[in-house]
């Protein structure tokens, strides 16, 4: 489906609300498959992402509310960023409903808008390699700290539902050492854009 369109011939669904997110995280994440996430109009759509519960250790809201992760505890639909290995910034997007701290880790794009700007900040000219990963996601679309704790349906921060019901792929997590076993990764089958094959 999604992967096959250029930036010109795609479609935007219909904006998210906050509302969409109070659901389980479960639901949650195979439907923000084919879905468009844009910062100050900048991103692509939704190819990979990964689905977060409070009751598993992997989760970064297993321990209890820190000051890194409070966001976690708040109502669904806001951003949660975090700094990963000290280096690269990722973006999730909390679910379900206050307190149950679970959210959705979005891990790669296939980019469709504002392009030439994630070139620039990512310095390079791939198109595949641009958002192939949390990491190079929240480079290309200039996500950092400032943005962690905002509301997902307000800007700089757009999301639009899919046109079109995706075939999805589901595997194990990546890069974690517990709960290794769930299958909570969640893809566009097919995609180039991925961060890794399923």
């Amino acid at each position: 489906m999604a992967q096959n369109r250029t930036s010109n011939e795609q479609k935007l669904g219909k904006p998210l609300k906050r509302a969409f997110f109070a659901r389980s995280v479960h639901e949650v994440a195979p439907d923000l498959i084919g879905a468009t996430l844009l910062v100050d109009g900048v991103g692509g759509i939704i190819v990979e992402l990964e689905a977060y519960h409070h009751s598993e250790p992997a989760a970064h809201s297993f321990r209890g509310p820190t000051p890194r992760n409070m966001v976690m505890f708040g109502p669904p639909g806001f951003a949660y960023v975090y700094r990963s290995y000290g280096i690269h910034w990722c973006v999730n997007f909390v679910c379900e409903k206050q307190g149950s701290a679970s959210a959705v880790l979005i891990r790669a794009l296939q980019p469709t808008q504002g392009i030439p700007a994630m070139r620039r900040r990512r310095g390079l000219h791939d198109e595949r390699s641009l958002c192939s990963g949390p990491g190079k996601l929240t480079e290309a679309l200039g996500i950092t700290d400032a943005h962690n704790g905002l509301p997902v349906d307000a800007p700089p921060i757009a999301l639009h539902a899919r046109v079109e019901k995706p075939d999805i792929a589901t595997g194990v997590r990546i890069g974690i050492t517990k709960a290794v076993e769930l299958p909570w990764r969640y893809g566009l089958k097919g995609s180039k854009f991925l961060s890794k094959p399923f």
